[in-house]
């Protein structure tokens, strides 16, 4: 009897037992090129167990899983621990979903986890923490190297993103976090093939990869902070066995770098010494005003061409504008730029041309047109001052014939007012009246209940239709989104920021209609396959990249009327041919 109470409590306690699943993090806040370890915990055999989805990280490895089971005086412990080691994919906050067993027929969860994932940290050198294999003289490092941290504002500098490595293959990376170039204008520089050169680093010989070139101009002053670059990179190692053919046995394994927060302190532009009407220009420019002709017969106009060449920010200023006469009829400019950059930045032409059209007879003057830039060289302001531009009308009419000429058109019409009250036809109307009950109105209002009520109908399950057809809804919202945004582009042409905001939205939207897709896959590369896949046209493809990088970029740095009127044209041009080419 006493064996089969024993045997009972027993029975008992285990169906008594608490049954615990949780999920448990080494660190709650970690670097982008950090590590993070998840092991999931519980207390029973639990069976069926689904891992979470681990979205924003990748899984460097696991499951791995281990069991232990003790008594201790009578009483027994069970644990079940899967573990995981993850690398995150992006900043931000992340969360880990909700894992679940079975057990008993029941189904336990876990609580899901939140991770916030920040810049790049330093690391020490850690042997314990190199890929497997490693002997220790290992070299895996990216560095960021700038050309210059205390430029002027609007002064160019580079940053080249160097891998060294050696004792170490590397198989491939790809980026963790974009650096981000916030207060500066940037272009990236071409890099047509990754070539291996041999270099050092702290003394020791080693090999190297330039992996980034980016061309920078500071647009504002103070201190500003470049965030890093981080790339998760394969790797391969030498090891101290071989396999039965002699041959050393190579392990492969990931490594996450970081080239580290960056800080350049701008110096700001002199203030007692700038000239009135400086707009910005920096680096060593010349100027130049040009008329196409000088003298006019009537009717003729004339080209006024206002450019400004050499090396600089030339994308970043603006062009003084011409002061004519009353008598010369003057229409904005056709802005052009024909610039190239390079690592030692910008460099070639801008221009601006002005029509010009006189309406009278005479000679007119254009006085001459100041422009002001700071040269590097000497760090001084330098203003360049253009010559005045006589222009000869020779035929037309004058200023006082023209002025005849609308006075008698004047008195003309109000001649021909004098009679405007004297009415020349008559309207009679009928004193009789017809009856309401035989007029158009009766018998309309009578029949149109049925011609009314199946539109209603029809109209009522045409929406039902509409609201159960949730893509096409979308579609349909997000059309109407675009076209929204790119209306409200149009009105902002005049305010460059919520100009460039209105533009990117009305292009990301235009995309979400045609291709199907949301915001968070709209990656460069996923939007560059789609269109291709739609037979797009890959210049088309291109343009449209470039025009919606080139929105982040513009919201930065300066830009005049003419260039935001270009890129509003583009953008309509560039939607109108996609709507053509997408099947």
């Amino acid at each position: 009897m006493k064996r089969y109470l024993i045997l009972f409590l027993l029975t008992f306690q285990g169906l008594m037992a608490q049954v615990q699943f949780e999920a448990r993090v080494s660190k709650n806040t970690l670097g982008v090129n950090e590590r993070l370890r998840i092991d999931f915990i519980m207390n029973v055999d639990g069976d069926n167990f689904e891992q979470p989805s681990f979205e924003g990280f990748s899984m460097v490895a696991g499951p791995s899983q281990q069991i232990s089971q003790s008594w201790v005086n009578g009483r027994s412990s069970f644990q079940k621990i899967y573990s995981y080691i993850l690398q995150p994919q992006r900043k931000g906050a992340l969360t880990i979903k909700q894992a679940a067993i079975e057990y008993n027929g029941q189904v336990y969860k876990t609580s899901p986890i939140k991770v916030t994932v920040t810049n790049a940290v330093a690391q020490e050198r850690d042997p314990n923490d190199r890929p497997q294999g490693g002997n220790g003289n290992e070299l895996l490092t990216l560095v960021a190297e700038i050309s210059k941290t205390n430029p002027y504002l609007n002064e160019p500098i580079t940053v080249v993103y160097k891998l060294y490595f050696n004792n170490i293959g590397v198989t491939g990376f790809k980026e963790l976090a974009k650096p981000k170039y916030n207060d500066f204008w940037n272009q990236n520089i071409e890099i047509k093939q990754l070539a291996i050169e041999e270099g050092s680093f702290q003394g020791q010989r080693c090999y190297y990869v330039i992996l980034k070139k980016t061309i920078l101009y500071p647009q504002k002053a103070g201190k500003l902070t470049i965030e890093p670059l981080s790339l998760d990179i394969g790797v391969q190692l030498p090891t101290n066995r071989r396999d039965m053919f002699g041959q050393m046995i190579i392990t492969e394994d990931n490594k996450v770098v970081s080239a580290g927060a960056k800080t350049i302190n701008v110096r700001p532009l002199p203030e007692s010494s700038k000239p009135e009407g400086f707009t910005g220009g920096v680096g060593r420019l010349n100027f130049t005003v040009t008329p196409s002709k000088t003298t006019l017969k009537n009717g003729e106009g004339l080209d006024l061409i206002v450019s400004a060449q050499g090396t600089g920010n030339m994308k970043l200023f603006t062009l003084p504008k011409p002061v004519v006469p009353n008598a010369l009829e003057m229409y904005d400019p056709v802005h052009d730029e024909q610039v190239t950059t390079s690592l030692s930045g910008m460099s070639g032409r801008i221009t601006d041309k002005y029509t010009i059209v006189p309406q009278y007879r005479g000679k007119y003057a254009i006085k001459p047109m100041q422009f002001s830039y700071f040269d590097l060289s000497t760090g001084t302001y330098k203003t360049i001052t253009s010559k005045e531009i006589m222009i000869d009308v020779l035929d037309g009419p004058t200023p006082a014939e023209a002025n005849t000429g609308a006075s008698a058109s004047k008195n003309i019409a109000e001649k021909a007012d004098q009679f405007k009250n004297i009415k020349s036809r008559t309207a009679l109307i009928p004193i009789a009246k017809n009856d309401f009950y035989d007029s158009k109105l009766y018998l309309g209002l009578l029949f149109a209940p049925f011609i009314i009520i199946p539109i209603i109908i029809l109209a009522r399950k045409k929406k039902e239709a509409m609201d159960s057809d949730v893509t096409g809804n979308r579609i349909r919202m997000n059309n109407k989104l675009a076209k929204k945004y790119l209306s409200q582009a149009k009105k902002h042409l005049n305010n460059k920021e919520p100009f460039y905001i209105a533009l990117e939205k009305a292009m990301h939207n235009f995309l979400k209609a045609k291709l199907h897709i949301e915001t968070s896959e709209m990656s460069k590369d996923n939007i560059r396959e789609l269109l291709l896949s739609r037979n797009a046209n890959p210049e088309t493809v291109q343009n449209f990249i470039a025009l919606t990088e080139n929105c982040e970029f513009a919201r930065y740095a300066p830009a005049s009327s003419a260039s935001i009127q270009q890129d509003y044209d583009k953008a309509v041009m560039i939607i109108s041919e996609l709507e053509k080419q997408i099947v």
